[in-house]
């Protein structure tokens, strides 16, 4: 079959093979971690003898290599993206067992020899490594599915964490217990093992067939140069690279030098890099693929940032020189997994077109070789130049590692102000992001998800769909959506009530709006509570759009929730209707709609209902309507709380308050004063049936014609409705007092 007939894998194919990636990945960070690429190989050359330029140079091979991705890269696509990895990745494992051979050349040729056979061995692995570099780009851009792609760095980050750091412990032990080279061709060769095992298990990864391609055209690759996204990206990545590489790569000796830890507490702080991985591998993953790529890299730069400055001031020989490393390493390790998942995924989601990946890809991995490179040999150039550098800025030490700390902390900052106008994939802000962890419990919210995932059955969906509201946090928004949808009813019911808990978000209330604007109505009921406790103003049309609905329980909730949301624009249509409806539900929820509205109209209305109100609750909620209408809700509950403990001593201490005000108010009648401290006396004896009729009196005493108009109909109704039915009706007691306040 001829190449460009090959079929591409099936989504189902390349979630087959993502298993065995994770493997390969798993097996390549061993490998990595002993050869090359950790803190071993440093001082694996340290022990040779290598000076910091020396190393820096050696490092600087294998990134400068890259620069032949811009020549191979159609000779990879027409040999097979996957074909060619898989063949130049076994053999730089090949070239790299022969750094084994090392103590025998050392013996038999002389130390000077060796360090150009490793010289010699480093740079096969580097060309072999650009060239499956090359063509593993395109190649993970094609089998990794974009849907997953955050999941999936999560997960084999998981795996690769465990392994590295099981690696390190060992690598630890091996360096502090065996001196020489003998320790450290011992784990060269278990790396070297581990990295044929993961030659095999990318074998088994499908995709990257060979295409049909030109040969090498330079002009076709320098196009992406015209995409200002792309320039953008790689401008804020050259940055980073020249800032933080040459600081990583000689950080092991900075904690030696001058921090004063051992070899083996050195190979120790990959440990903490690898815990603070761990726990950020999974959260930033997901929060990847929920709220886009630049985000979480954004995140991860911003930490990032703070790692030169904490070693610059942590302490320098002391016995808490190793926990303070320690702890900068986990933050170092939680800062790199989120810029390291969000760079690389807005790389292959967003910056990258598909349909041009191997020129893209060619570029940007001979670009970022060539700088990677030169960081290293300038950084071990510069920090010997700078070897003289000695001082202090007050309590906290200068020397040359200082120099690079500087650098990482300047081109980090400016590298921000770059990848701002990145374009990219993000459902929210950088800042919207970041509030996300900032705004009720997100740890909760992240274990509500995982259990809300996990969940088994009816039960445990409600119960776990319940958590989700109760952790007040936008992080759990999606699950709550999902939960809105659920076939089962009565975790649709839970979900309306878990999304009423949480700030008001925009999917909410449209999720909210289609639940009532939908046929269930024991679920729009709850939905229209829902809206008005959220507190959105953006449901307002459809609560109006409610109020003609067929269900007058649907009608009552949207009244209570348009009064609760503030809509003034009610209140005409609320008159309107109140005398002529004939539900007395929707009658109630239309005076207590007035009531929260804070208007004075339809008192009169409000008052009549209340007096013919026979039953507790109805009476106390409309006799809360009224002190709403007088403005005194606050003091109305406060006091209702009061008297159920007891009525009398709570009664006669809120009139007790209003004695020189009422007598200011009627100085001239001395029958007033008397009513007063009779019903207060009688209140304070928890006599309240003639603390009630005094206090009815009172109120007949009352100059009403000099009070705002609204307040003297309330004392009217109040008086009225003591003497026809006394202390069985104290909510009269309750309103009058509230009336009567010295600000009315």
């Amino acid at each position: 079959m001829a190449a460009t007939e090959i079929k591409a894998p099936t989504t189902v194919e390349k979630l087959r093979g993502l298993p065995w990636s994770i493997a390969g990945d798993t097996g390549n960070t061993i490998f990595a971690q002993l050869v090359f690429f950790g803190s071993v190989f440093v001082l694996f050359l340290d022990e040779l003898g290598l000076n910091k330029t020396q190393i820096g140079s050696l490092l600087s091979l294998i990134p400068f290599c890259g620069l032949i991705a811009l020549f191979i890269a159609p000779a990879t696509a027409r040999f097979g993206f996957k074909r060619t990895f898989v063949t130049y990745f076994g053999v730089r494992k090949v070239i790299s067992a022969g750094l084994l051979l090392t103590p025998w050349v050392i013996a038999t040729f002389g130390p000077g020899a060796a360090l150009i056979f490793v010289a010699a061995i480093t740079a096969g692995f580097a060309l072999t490594k650009a060239v499956a570099d090359t063509a593993a780009f395109p190649w993970v851009q094609e089998y990794i599915p974009d849907s997953v792609r955050g999941k999936y760095y999560a997960t084999s980050n998981l795996f690769t964490t465990i392994a590295a750091f099981l690696t390190v412990m060992t690598a630890s032990f091996v360096i502090e217990r065996i001196v020489g080279l003998t320790g450290f061709m011992l784990l060269i060769g278990v790396g070297v093992l581990f990295g044929f095992v993961s030659v095999f298990s990318y074998a088994q990864v499908p995709g990257g067939a060979p295409r049909q391609t030109t040969r090498a055209d330079l002009s076709k690759m320098f196009l992406a140069l015209r995409d200002t996204n792309f320039v953008r990206y790689m401008a804020g990545i050259s940055l980073i690279i020249v800032g933080f590489v040459p600081l990583l790569s000689f950080l092991p000796l900075y904690m030696r030098e001058q921090v004063g830890l051992s070899e083996g507490q050195v190979v120790v702080l990959t440990n903490g890099n690898l815990v603070g991985g761990l726990i950020a591998g999974y959260l930033w993953g997901w929060a990847a693929d929920r709220y886009g790529s630049k985000p979480v890299m954004m995140s991860g730069l911003v930490l990032r940032l703070l790692l030169p400055v904490l070693w610059f001031v942590m302490p320098r020989n002391s016995e808490w020189s190793l926990y303070a490393a320690l702890g900068i390493a986990v933050l170092h390790g939680f800062a790199d997994m989120g810029w390291a998942i969000g760079s690389a995924r807005l790389l292959f989601v967003s910056v990258v077109p598909a349909v041009q990946s191997m020129e893209y890809m060619a570029l940007y991995y001979a670009w970022a070789g060539l700088i990677t490179g030169t960081s290293q040999l300038l950084g071990g150039r510069v920090l010997d130049l700078v070897a003289g550098v000695r001082g202090a800025v007050g309590a906290f030490t200068l020397d040359p590692y200082s120099v690079l700390m500087a650098g990482a902390f300047l081109l980090g900052s400016i590298a921000i102000f770059l990848f701002r106008n990145v374009r990219a994939d993000n459902r929210v802000s950088v800042g919207q992001f970041a509030g996300l962890f900032f705004h009720g419990n997100p740890l909760r919210a992240i274990e509500s998800i995982v259990r809300y995932q996990r969940a088994r059955g009816e039960r445990d969906a409600v119960f776990t769909t319940e958590r989700l509201g109760q952790a007040h946090s936008l992080l759990a928004v999606d699950e709550l959506l999902d939960a809105l949808r659920d076939p089962r009813f009565n975790v649709r019911y839970e979900a309306i009530i878990a999304t009423s808990r949480m700030p008001a978000d925009p999917r909410l209330t449209a999720a909210l709006i289609r639940v009532l604007e939908g046929k269930s109505p024991a679920l729009s009921v709850i939905a229209a509570w829902a809206l008005g406790r959220i507190g959105d103003p953006a449901a307002i049309g459809a609560l109006r759009t409610g109020l003609n609905s067929p269900y007058r329980s649907i009608q009552s909730h949207c009244v209570r929730s348009l009064a609760t949301l503030g809509d003034q624009g009610i209140i005409p249509l609320l008159l309107k209707r109140l005398p002529v409806e004939p539900d007395y539900g929707l009658q109630i929820a239309y005076a207590s709609a007035l009531g929260k509205l804070g208007t004075t109209r339809g008192l009169d209305q409000v008052l009549r209902l209340l007096a013919a109100a026979d039953d507790e609750s109805t009476r106390m909620e409309l006799a809360l309507a009224v002190a709403r209408m007088a403005g005194q809700e606050d003091g109305f509950i406060y006091l209702t709380r009061a008297v159920r403990e007891q009525p009398g001593t709570a009664l006669a201490q809120a009139l007790a308050s209003h004695r020189r005000t009422l007598a200011k108010r009627a100085p001239q009648n001395p029958a007033l004063l008397l009513a007063l401290d009779a019903s207060i006396d009688a209140l304070a004896r928890e006599d309240v049936a003639s603390g009630a009729a005094e206090f009815q009196k009172l109120l007949t005493l009352l100059p009403l014609e000099r009070m705002k108009q609204h307040i003297a109909i309330i004392l009217r109704a109040c008086a009225a409705g003591l003497a026809e039915s006394g202390v069985e009706r104290i909510e009269y007691m309750l309103l009058a007092l509230q009336a009567l306040n010295p600000e009315d």
